[in-house]
């Protein structure tokens, strides 16, 4: 379901060094996309061939959402105003509003709206009326057809729900559509219902040798959508906890779900800088001091600086 980092030229490309707006790439209006795990109903291996297919699927999307990141996380005005220009391009060819076939093309779509939502965020006072106009619409219809996806699946409710929250919530408060935020706001409350005393979301800890790296990509939309919201939950505080303790004895997770943990991404706990600017702790910040500065395309790129959607508590 959540697919490994796409090892992409731009990817190399440092913040900030955009000399020239490149052209945008066409707008991508179809996605077409199948699972890649072999292994159902716990989807914990990955067939590579599959996994093959599904990159080239979504490659150009990723790259897409990536390189919007990179250059609204900059802080220069000229990329602000590139990423600007690069979201009318695709929000003026309906991009990601055509066929959207399988239920991994609809996981995709859902996160790249999450990420774009959430660059636009950064660089929305760069755009003019005319843009802006333009993205909102763009960005809206995306997030009507997650909704509308998500009323029609009939399956658990797990990860897959919560980045639907966010994509929505997100889209909502960048946009300035109070009913999108409300939709995050149901979501986000629901989440709390599935969180148990110990942290742990049981239909992730069903996910065996991945048990670990879905606790830490479901927390990742919940901890972005907690701040957004102005939200404090205490169930989110356990699960929080329990993905903490998961990154410093995988050990410990691997006796929970009876296997050994594979499939830990480099950047899967960089949603803790989010929740440590409500929520700081010594050990979240050590985690933090360990690794590379915290960036995720899906959480709108740099996250060593808060987002203006956020509500930190401690700057």
């Amino acid at each position: 379901m959540r697919h490994a980092v796409l090892i992409l030229a731009f990817l190399a490309t440092p913040v900030g060094a955009f000399a020239a707006c490149p052209p945008p790439p066409p707008a991508q209006r179809d996605i077409i996309a199948d699972s890649y795990y072999d292994n159902p109903p716990v989807n914990s291996h990955i067939n590579r061939q599959k996994f093959a297919r599904y990159e080239a699927a979504v490659g150009p999307i990723e790259q897409y959402m990536g390189t919007v990141a990179r250059m609204a996380s900059s802080g220069a005005p000229d990329d602000a105003q590139c990423a600007v220009r690069w979201l009318t391009a695709w929000a003026e060819g309906d991009a990601m509003l055509g066929k959207i076939k399988k239920e991994q093309a609809h996981y995709e779509r859902k996160w790249v709206l999450t990420g774009l939502a959430l660059s636009y965020a950064k660089v929305r006072n760069a755009a003019s009326r005319d843009q802006a106009a333009s993205i909102n619409v763009w960005l809206q219809a995306i997030a009507d057809g997650v909704m509308q996806h998500s009323a029609k699946y009939k399956g658990s409710r797990n990860n897959h729900y919560y980045w639907e929250g966010l994509a929505v919530a997100a889209t909502g408060a960048a946009t300035g559509n109070t009913r999108d935020v409300e939709w995050g706001r149901k979501v986000f409350a629901y989440a709390g219902t599935q969180i148990a005393a110990d942290g742990t979301l049981p239909l992730e800890m069903k996910r065996g040798a991945r048990a670990l790296h879905y606790h830490l990509f479901a927390a990742a939309p919940l901890a972005m959508l907690e701040s957004i919201l102005n939200e404090n939950s205490p169930k989110l505080a356990k699960l929080a906890a329990f993905c903490v303790a998961g990154l410093q004895h995988p050990d410990t997770v691997a006796k929970r779900a009876k296997a050994p943990q594979t499939g830990i991404l480099d950047d899967d706990g960089d949603w803790l800088a989010v929740y440590a600017r409500r929520h700081p702790s010594p050990d979240i910040a050590a985690l933090l001091a360990k690794s590379k500065p915290p960036f995720v395309n899906r959480l709108g790129g740099a996250l060593d600086k808060p987002n203006p959607l956020e509500h930190p508590t401690v700057q």
